[in-house]
């Protein structure tokens, strides 16, 4: 891409999409790379600046992640955050100390206003702190411009080199005005002219897309998520026809689900091809309690379904993926661990008969996925599909799967999403379902003894979903829901709404 750019370089910290989500908020394109990268490579990528990540390491470890100091001559500009700023100092002659108290959360500081990140910006504000280390002597040229109470050189910065280093992180929305310091260093220290918009993107991708297939033939198995979908979406204005869909209806989805999926790309121009498979499912999950096992059941399964179904179509030249750029980094960049393997990274299948991979959507995150779809002209309702993972509801029912359980389970998810809704709060509420708690309990219906199943709601709000807190939703708005689920599904009698954040739980129940 002809874009500016900002490389991002990872040293193990627990923020680090979310320092490239904000850097491309801000329309500057960002990628996140190891920190192992070659100094060769940085500069051939010419950057218009570089963002050191924070990590939970000391610098003095032996084992903490280090960068040739040569990049610091450069000529690039370059942001040290939190471990970043503290490996800065090291490496350029400071010192960094462990002291006797850690600084954890919102900390007050005081700011240096002539500080070109600071300008404009309040003497006085919170900033979210997360160290144990700091600094405590600047190397040469250096000036400090922030400090706490615990903090001597909460900021600092040799304007010759043009290198510059917060203890804090700007990223999280916990640091007051930290967005605008981050504006600051891209606009005024970097010279970022904000190129990067998902319009231009589109035109850039579906050009490269053309280029790439030619005359060849591209497979996509579409789940009917937001990133299945968007990619369709995108594929279908760059091929055409050359495009075929393979959506496989596993019987593990949400109220209407399928039939929105087929009526979304009923106008499009591309080979949609629809199976349904929810009795070969549920034969495969009979019995089966263990979530992890029917996650792999699943998993293999619809492999199955989509090998069978692709083989009636023959050879073809491109697989498509719809992995996005959090896949790309949770399942590991470099040194940095795996949070979790995603089955769209790195494995190259062995049933499909086709030439090589084609992943569009491999840069973007998923708010960017839906700003490209919302380009593209997707229905809301697609672009906006609460996320859904690939096992269903499968592993929102706790026990084993029946379809009359999946049945109960659609309907008294339907209700709840319809509440919040029709409440206005579908986009402020970033993840909402219903669980199947395989718990009963007893009831009094009609002046009559129930004994039936209990329902849990969940509800969360995050910006990257690695942390989530639950969502606190109107209580009129959860009474409308349960009065509707108990009065409208046959066999609940008992609503309970899950509080719990993540961490310690998970946004999922299974």
């Amino acid at each position: 891409m002809s874009n500016q750019l900002v490389l991002v370089l990872d040293f193990g910290g627990q923020y680090n999409q979310l320092i490239a989500r904000r850097v491309r908020d801000l329309g500057v394109y960002c990628e996140v790379i190891p920190y192992r990268t070659s100094i060769d490579e940085i500069k051939s990528r010419n950057p218009i600046g570089i963002i050191f990540t924070g990590g939970p390491n000391s610098v003095y470890a032996d084992n903490a992640p280090k960068i040739d100091s040569a990049i610091f001559d450069l000529g690039i500009p370059v942001l040290g955050l939190c471990y970043g700023v503290q490996l800065m100092a090291y490496l350029l002659g400071g010192s960094v100390k462990s002291p006797d108290s850690r600084e954890y959360g919102r900390t007050k500081t005081d700011f240096d206003k002539d500080f070109i990140l600071f300008k404009n910006l309040p003497e006085t504000a919170d900033t979210w702190m997360s160290h144990t280390d700091y600094i405590d002597k600047l190397p040469d040229g250096f000036k400090g411009t922030a400090k706490t109470a615990s903090t001597p050189f909460a900021a600092i910065y040799n304007e010759e080199k043009n290198l510059y280093g917060l203890q804090f992180h700007p990223e999280v929305n916990h640091t007051d005005n930290g967005i605008e310091m981050l504006r600051k260093f891209l606009f005024d220290v970097c010279g970022a002219i904000g190129d990067w918009t998902m319009n231009d993107y589109a035109n850039t991708a579906i050009n490269a897309i053309r280029e790439q297939v030619g005359d060849g033939k591209v497979l996509l198995a579409l789940s009917g998520g937001v990133d299945s979908s968007v990619l369709a979406a995108l594929l279908s204005k760059a091929v055409g026809n050359a495009l075929t869909c393979i959506f496989v209806d596993t019987g593990m989805m949400r109220k209407n689900e399928g039939n929105e999926v087929e009526a979304a790309f009923a106008d499009w121009d591309i080979n949609f091809i629809r199976v349904d498979a929810e009795k070969r499912f549920l034969d495969k999950l009979a019995g089966v309690t263990n979530p992890e096992s029917k996650r792999k059941i699943i998993g293999e399964e619809f492999i199955r379904v989509f090998e069978s179904e692709s083989k009636k179509i023959g050879a073809v030249d491109f697989l498509a993926q719809g992995t996005i750029y959090p896949d790309v980094i949770e399942s590991g960049v470099g040194d940095a661990a795996v949070i979790k393997s995603h089955h769209n990274v790195g494995g190259l299948p062995d049933y499909v008969d086709f030439k090589e991979f084609i992943e569009p959507l491999r840069l973007l995150f998923k708010d960017e996925v839906r700003k490209l779809g919302m380009t593209l002209g997707l229905p809301d309702y697609l672009v906006w599909r609460q996320p859904f993972p690939g096992p269903g509801l499968a592993i929102r029912i706790i026990g084993d799967i029946t379809k009359e359980k999946l049945d109960l389970l659609r309907e008294v998810d339907f209700i709840y999403r319809d509440e919040i809704a029709k409440a206005g709060l579908d986009r402020d509420i970033h993840q909402y379902f219903a669980v199947l708690t395989n718990m009963r309990s007893v009831g009094v219906m009609g002046d009559e003894r129930s004994y039936d199943q209990a329902v849990a709601l969940r509800g969360v709000t995050t910006t990257d979903f690695m942390t989530a807190d639950w969502a606190k939703i109107p209580y009129d708005v959860l009474e409308s829901a349960s009065n509707r689920i108990v009065n409208e599904v046959r066999g609940v009698n008992r609503i309970v709404y899950d509080i719990t954040s993540k961490p310690p739980g998970t946004i999922e129940w299974e």
